[in-house]
């Protein structure tokens, strides 16, 4: 299957289908009921297995199935579960994630190589499934590949956790080709600028921590993040057309999740109190210059950079404090179990 006839496929998946989350289990075993038992015992591994924490986001060599593996009808099957497990906007952000792979190949003349020899690829983006779904109360499954991690728990039909993720966009504005002018994670941009150069003077001194961008996000893929300091502009000290543009900052990213999922992670953070959620600002307040923010409360830590490549390299992470690979509903299950 060409490039352009698979991305036409990813198209189809998101227009077409019209599936619940209640229907994730059955999708996720009709994904590894295509799959041949040589490419099955490649894709699952069990709930405990240390490879369900080895997240990432930068091209290295991965476990699991790529696209390469799959046939059309694997490709679907894969394609449905991700679908489904996503918002409509966090599956096209995705999607158009993955085209920028070609453009990269385009600008940087496929010069890029990785230690086996392959470089910028649209088809390698990597499947695995943690437990059998049609058997374990508790399952899970990982989407990932350069500037793509998602990593979902699921029970009973429903997505229980889908964090740690990471979106990136390489260039974050598309200066050239075909694709000029096209930025995928535009609204996190632009609101974040919007938020920030709304503060006044006191309030800047506030928010803003440095003078100069880190060059990468703090929490990298540690397996394991807390609160950082400083906090930054507190929800409480911002006036209401602020508050409003940080609740909406906010959502751009816990829109990119299953509607369900997304519920349960705003209710999260409003049981715990928007006043302590706060803001935080390095670099430049203009575009064009290394600038970053992160958006945090007791239960949640959203980070974004945008400081490679001249500014125009956008890297996001959202990280539950509070059950990032769905530790604490584990721990809180198996704790249950032993009891009876």
């Amino acid at each position: 299957m060409t490039l352009k006839s698979f991305l036409l496929l990813v198209g189809c998946s998101l227009i077409c289908a019209n599936i619940s989350s209640q229907e994730l289990n059955a999708l996720a075993t009709k994904f590894l009921n295509t799959l041949d038992p040589e490419l099955k015992s490649k894709t699952i591994f069990t709930l405990d297995d240390e490879e369900r924490l080895n997240f990432n986001f930068i091209p290295i060599i991965r476990k699991g199935p790529t696209f390469h593996d799959f046939n059309d009808e694997q490709k679907q099957a894969a394609m449905d579960l991700l679908r489904t497990s996503l918002s409509a906007e966090g599956f096209r952000k995705t999607k158009e994630i993955i085209a920028l792979e070609n453009v990269l190949l385009e600008i940087e003349g496929g010069k890029f190589k990785m230690p086996d020899g392959s470089g910028r690829d649209a088809l390698n983006y990597h499947f695995c499934v943690f437990n059998d779904p049609a058997t374990q109360q508790f399952w899970g499954w990982r989407f990932e590949g350069h500037h793509i991690s998602f990593n979902f728990v699921a029970s009973k039909g429903k997505i229980v956790a889908s964090t740690p993720s990471f979106l990136g966009s390489n260039p974050a504005i598309v200066r050239e080709g075909k694709q000029k002018g096209k930025e995928v994670l535009k609204l996190e941009t632009q609101l974040g600028f919007d938020l920030v150069n709304s503060l006044s003077k006191e309030q800047l001194g506030k928010a803003l921590f440095s003078e100069e961008a880190p060059r990468e996000i703090f929490t990298t893929n540690k397996q394991e993040v807390t609160n950082l300091d400083p906090l930054g502009i507190s929800y409480a000290d911002l006036n209401k057309s602020q508050k409003e543009a940080l609740e909406k900052l906010l959502m751009v990213y816990l829109d990119n999740y299953e509607s369900g999922f997304s519920q349960s992670l705003l209710d999260k953070i409003n049981t715990t109190g928007m006043d302590k959620l706060s803001f935080a600002w390095a670099g430049s307040l203009t575009p064009g210059k290394a600038h970053y923010y992160r958006l945090q409360s007791p239960v949640i830590l959203i980070e974004y950079d945008n400081t490679q490549n001249n500014a125009n390299h956008v890297h996001t992470a959202v990280r539950d404090l509070t059950n990032d690979f769905g530790r604490d509903l584990l721990k809180e299950h198996y704790s249950e179990s032993h009891k009876h």
